[in-house]
């Protein structure tokens, strides 16, 4: 699948229930999202973006968080002077979902 494909997509809401993606699925979906890495465990996709200042870092973590409300799967974000860290995960099901896959996919697509 292509990062185009995957920005294309809209998040589907998960109810738990479902196994969370294992290590070598959630290491061949990595590729299409340049720039995130997978925690050690495999259970969460993290990027950090660098700024040149407060201003443009606390933009850019609004930005995510409206995009993330409007898809309804929302990431822990932390930012401060230069930097914003995404960390996307599926809570209910304690590790990765396609869904986190989408969303990082279309926070990529904010940079261009």
């Amino acid at each position: 699948m292509s990062p185009e494909n995957l920005q294309n997509k809209s998040c589907m809401p998960c109810k738990g229930g479902v196994a969370p993606m294992d290590r070598q699925d959630a290491e061949r979906m990595l590729i299409e999202i340049r720039g995130w890495e997978l925690s050690d465990d495999a259970r969460q996709l993290r990027r950090t973006v660098t700024f040149s200042n407060f201003v443009d870092a606390q933009l850019f973590a609004t930005t995510v968080g409206e995009l993330s409300e409007s898809e309804g799967h929302h990431p822990d974000i932390s930012f401060g002077w230069g930097y914003c860290t995404i960390t996307f995960y599926t809570h209910k099901i304690g590790g990765l979902h396609e869904n986190d896959f989408i969303m990082a996919a279309k926070v990529n697509s904010l940079m261009k």
